[in-house]
């Protein structure tokens, strides 16, 4: 049982079926067919050779097959990974080795995981809020298609360009360059909103028109290198093109540079791991609870680890769980991650065997390929909604939003996290209390300021706190009860209602004891009423319970109202926590 939850390609095998298989078989030949052009187009992306993309595409999904507990997850070659790859390489010299560069990133970025998933810290995935995942997907996918657009044009940018050349460059574009990268969009998009409409009103099954429309990757690429070869469109035209491929299959091997160089990257490979782990978990855990299976956060952090470990040994570059692959991959049947073996292994064939055909693949189609994917990552919705719910994460996803655009992807991701947490913090240091009465002939109790016609007493105060007591709010929470005290001039009795506490830290227990003595020194009994079972089980042998005599500990608000309502100083024994 433990090997299998080690391994969990050993508990998938145990029961695959004949049906397992079908779905497997088209599920892995599609995902493959969108795979091969996606690897080439992401890898140009990261400003590597083609084949870094096809490299990575062989041996990390065969690792994450064995080792992830997503069954449809599809590992490979990710666009916001690219981006961030690219911006990692850029800030080397310009001479460096930038293959063995990316490399280098993919293993450290395998190493990072796999300490992570030793270590048991898949939680960490939940730091990164939605808003901040929003923003920085928003942002990347802008970045990500202004950078495709110099291919899509015809573009040879210079390294030392300036924005004042940007007019007289894009006056310069390659009309041939463009009609392919146009004609590749609106294939694209044709493929997604309405071939399988029409497909289908030709006769054809629901399942083919949906699997024919999946190919339309593959289709562009082969319409777009036909047209190349046809009318020499490369030779007079200009048009760029991805150019020779070393044929064969990668050699397993290491090559790294310097130290100064491995430090220098360690930064970028963290961040690059820690969002793809997060992207690839968020569809996995997705895709998982529609077939109600479950995901194992710190196994994908091992599995993820050791795909992106086998993409360094392999020459490729860092790797993660695409979303849109995935739901191919998903959509297409894949019951189990042999269809991602499958895939992998078709991937292999075509380095083995057909990488001279795709030497003359346009680089305009590459990058309309690109652009389509990415633009679907462009989210204004989620910005809107999240402003118009809660200003604070408004302006989260906004700050991240705008770090990624003016700062770059890495520096924008680590505003847009800082300010999260802050915002956690702010929101954690001023928890919500609420001074609650009785509503009459009844046994519950209301917020007075929700509520009208409560009943109240002068002499007695019900105080409730919906939060956490930490080292975060008590200097907050103390000043806001006794300004409530003084507000009070005939007050005798405070309860605190603890119904919403699920926990209090040392600071916060220094702060009641001292809360206990100060208001018996202003002639005031403090009492507790509704503590939580583990909450009572922390606080029973303190010295909170010692000093809190003559106050009481009580089961529930409405035992405290009847003992105190008509009681100045009442006495009893504890009760004990519900």
């Amino acid at each position: 049982m433990a090997l299998r939850r080690s391994i969990p390609l050993l508990e998938w095998a145990r029961t695959y079926t004949r049906a397992d298989l079908n779905g497997d078989l088209l599920a892995g030949t599609i995902t493959a067919i969108m795979l091969v052009p996606q690897a080439m187009a992401f890898s140009l992306l990261a400003g590597l050779p083609p084949q870094a993309g096809l490299y990575a595409s062989i041996l990390p999904p065969v690792a994450y097959a064995v080792l992830g507990t997503s069954r449809t997850l599809a590992v490979g070659p990710v666009s916001v990974a690219a981006i961030m790859v690219a911006q990692a390489l850029a800030s080397l010299p310009p001479d460096s080795d930038r293959l063995a560069a990316s490399v280098l990133l993919a293993l450290l970025a395998g190493i990072v995981l796999i300490v992570l998933g030793v270590l048991r810290l898949g939680l960490l995935a939940n730091f990164l809020s939605h808003p901040v995942l929003s923003g920085f997907t928003t942002a990347a996918a802008l970045v990500i298609v202004a950078a495709q657009l110099p291919s899509l044009l015809g573009i040879a940018l210079p390294r030392d360009w300036q924005p004042d050349d940007l007019p007289a460059l894009v006056a310069a574009f390659n009309p041939a360059a463009l009609a392919i990268g146009a004609g590749a969009l609106a294939l694209l998009w044709f493929a997604a909103t309405g071939l399988e409409r029409v497909l289908r009103a030709g006769g054809m099954s629901a399942a083919a028109a949906s699997s024919a429309s999946k190919t339309a990757p593959l289709l562009a690429v082969v319409a777009g290198t036909v047209a190349v070869g046809v009318f020499d469109l490369d030779t007079v035209h200009g048009v760029q093109v991805v150019g020779s491929l070393p044929a064969g299959l990668p050699e397993l091997d290491l090559d790294l540079p310097g130290w100064t160089t491995l430090i220098g990257l360690l930064p970028s490979a963290a961040l690059i791991a820690f969002v793809g782990y997060v992207e690839s978990v968020s569809i996995a855990k997705t895709l998982a609870n529609r077939r109600r299976q479950m995901i194992d956060p710190n196994q994908e952090l091992v599995a993820l680890g050791a795909a992106n470990v086998s993409a360094a040994i392999s020459g490729g570059m860092p790797v993660a769980g695409g979303f849109s692959r995935t739901m191919v991959n998903f959509n297409a049947g894949a019951r189990t991650q042999a269809a991602s073996i499958l895939t992998a292994a078709l991937v292999a064939l075509v380095a083995l065997l057909f990488t001279p055909l795709l030497a003359h693949v346009p680089k305009a189609v590459l990058a309309a390929i690109i652009i389509f994917a990415v633009s679907r990552l462009v989210d204004v919705r989620t910005a809107l909604l999240a402003w118009r719910y809660d200003r604070i994460d408004g302006a989260v996803l906004l700050t991240t939003a705008l770090g990624v655009l003016t700062l770059g992807i890495e520096t924008g991701l680590v505003a847009g996290l800082v300010l999260s947490l802050l915002a956690y913090v702010w929101r954690a240091s001023r928890p919500h209390f609420a001074v609650i009465g009785r509503v009459r002939g009844t046994e519950h109790f209301r917020n007075v300021l929700r509520y009208s016609n409560l009943e109240t007493w002068p002499h007695l105060l019900l105080l409730r706190v919906d939060e956490h007591l930490s080292f975060a709010n008590t200097v907050y929470l103390e000043q806001a009860l006794m300004q409530q005290v003084a507000a009070r001039p005939k007050l005798e009795h405070m309860v605190l209602v603890c119904s919403g506490i699920n926990g209090v830290d040392f600071s916060a227990l220094e702060m009641l004891v001292k809360l206990t003595l100060s208001l018996r020194a202003a002639g005031i009994t403090l009492h507790l009423a509704e503590v939580k079972g583990p909450v009572m089980d922390r606080l029973r042998e303190t010295e909170l319970m010692h000093r809190l005599p003559p106050g009481r500990v009580f089961l529930s608000t409405h035992e405290a109202v009847e003992a105190l309502r008509s009681t100045r100083h009442p006495r009893g024994s504890r009760d004990s926590g519900k």
